[in-house]
């Protein structure tokens, strides 16, 4: 069954809002709210939408600014915005967290990123934990130190030289182009997404996806994951947080599994106590397009559960703040 509900939905920020909403098959639960990647949408996530549905969780799932369907003055398809573009991208999460509240009140949200929307998830987290009652960061990569320090140096030469509002040049050779080349006999420049020729496939044919983003939005991009580096920012986090880190082994965008670890172990050495993590065998880039993607999604499934049962005796609202 595709999603439930398709609508916009205005933002503080300015931005309508594309969004996709699929509601629980039977008495629901809790609610996941999904942030998608860099160059992808909303709509690519109904199929995890439909086995999250079935469990007992209504999913909440947007097109970012300057992707898919999503509309704002400031923001064509590529581009966050003309200034402070993480903050807009952020303020947007939080206008469809308020919506949450305000169609499911008593539920507690799972908060959920994959790739670029694994920066969104936890820059998110870090500016609003009360809010959440659960985080997952899929395939995300916060270790980038000094590369990301260069890639922002490149950015800014680039922006000099080309202006903010037209594609990156460089940052596609080093990441995309580069990631698809380091998949061993590859047969396409997006092998390094799945193992699963058939979602491959779908990705090249959908014009909102693979796209050049611009300067400015690979600037915003690095500059989240930059933040989501520094271990300040996690001071006002609640140490008893669950959150879910989870990747591919063969995956370049995350340092084949290395920026999960990473993190994990970051977090673990902040204090944070009720923490999971996971690099899966063999496993590309999107976890929910691959070959086992029914075990991954099982696995966030029993998680979730885990954490709903862990929680059951807890106010809600103490969780989900104002």
């Amino acid at each position: 069954m595709p999603f439930n509900q398709q609508r916009m939905v205005h933002s503080p920020t300015g931005a309508d809002l594309n969004l996709f909403v699929r509601q629980a098959e039977d008495k629901p639960r809790a609610v996941v709210q999904i942030n998608h990647g860099l160059a992808e949408h909303a709509a690519r996530y109904a199929r995890f939408a439909d086995f999250l549905s079935m469990r007992g969780f209504h999913l909440y799932v947007h097109d970012h600014r300057g992707h898919g369907a999503t509309k704002a003055p400031d923001a064509p398809l590529g581009k966050f915005a003309d200034e402070d573009g993480p903050a807009k991208v952020i303020a947007d999460v939080d206008a469809i967290h308020d919506l949450i509240a305000s169609e499911c009140p008593g539920l507690p949200v799972i908060l959920f990123g994959h790739s670029m929307g694994a920066s969104v998830a936890l820059n998110y987290l870090l500016e609003h934990s009360p809010r959440i009652h659960a985080a997952a960061i899929w395939n995300g990569n916060f270790s980038q130190g000094r590369l990301g320090q260069v890639a922002l140096g490149i950015l800014a030469w680039e922006r000099m030289r080309l202006g903010s509002d037209v594609p990156s040049r460089l940052l596609p050779k080093l990441t995309f182009q580069a990631w698809g080349k380091a998949v061993p006999d590859h047969r396409t420049p997006f092998d390094w997404l799945s193992r699963d020729e058939a979602e491959v496939a779908k990705y090249i044919a959908d014009p909102l996806c693979g796209w050049d983003a611009s300067v400015s939005m690979w600037r915003d991009v690095v500059s989240m994951a930059l933040n989501g580096g520094k271990d300040a920012g996690f001071a006002g986090v609640r140490r008893d947080l669950p959150v879910a880190i989870i990747g591919g082994e063969k995956d370049p965008a995350s340092d084949y599994g290395k920026g999960i670890t990473h993190l994990a172990n970051r977090m673990r050495g902040m204090g944070f106590s009720n923490l999971a993590s996971k690099v899966y065998a063999d496993t590309r880039h999107e976890g929910l397009n691959e070959v086992n993607r029914d075990i991954m999604m099982n696995d966030f499934a029993t998680w979730a559960d885990s954490v709903l049962e862990s929680f059951s005796n807890r106010p809600v609202g103490l969780l989900q703040g104002p």
